[in-house]
């Protein structure tokens, strides 16, 4: 298990405090911890588990439970792709196949310099836009049609390339 930094512990800590009164924390620390921190590390359960009187694996079934919670840290640009049914028939294997011959991710997992995680995911709750991805946080419906997704990556790793040179 990796060791957190400082600041990332301190973050945890302020965020335990700030919430450790109120009725029913869990859910609301382990949401503030991964929008802070990125994920949920086993430290932060720990503090979390003792400020609301549970158990560590109380609150790591917690974790498990939601599929918004993530243990690892994830890369700086998320790529979530459909894989339920409709979007499965209309190309959502293929999509994935792409994402990560391009990002170099796995899937479900982060590309090894850190810039890329990909999420193979059961439904977006956007159906009638199959196949569907979601790139940071915006939807990118009929992903296969004119490459859509293929487009907004290249545009992401050309914008990371042009950030990198100016570094």
């Amino acid at each position: 298990m990796e060791k957190l930094n400082p600041a990332a512990i301190a973050k945890i800590d302020e965020i335990v405090a700030k919430h450790k009164d109120e009725p029913g924390p869990c859910i609301v620390m382990l949401h503030d911890v991964q929008n802070e921190i990125g994920y949920i590390p086993f430290e932060a359960m720990e503090k979390i588990a003792e400020a609301c009187g549970s158990s560590v694996a109380e609150v790591y079934g917690v974790v498990m439970f939601y599929a918004q919670f993530t243990t690892e840290p994830k890369g700086k640009h998320v790529i979530n792709v459909c894989l339920g049914t409709a979007c499965y028939v209309k190309g959502g294997q293929k999509l994935i196949d792409q994402a990560v011959e391009l990002t170099g991710a796995p899937i479900n997992g982060t590309s090894s310099d850190g810039l890329f995680s990909l999420d193979a995911t059961r439904c977006l709750g956007a159906c009638g836009l199959a196949p569907v991805a979601v790139v940071d946080g915006n939807t990118i419906g009929l992903a296969t049609e004119n490459n859509k997704l293929l487009t907004a990556l290249k545009k992401i790793i050309a914008e990371e390339k042009a950030a990198s040179l100016r570094a």
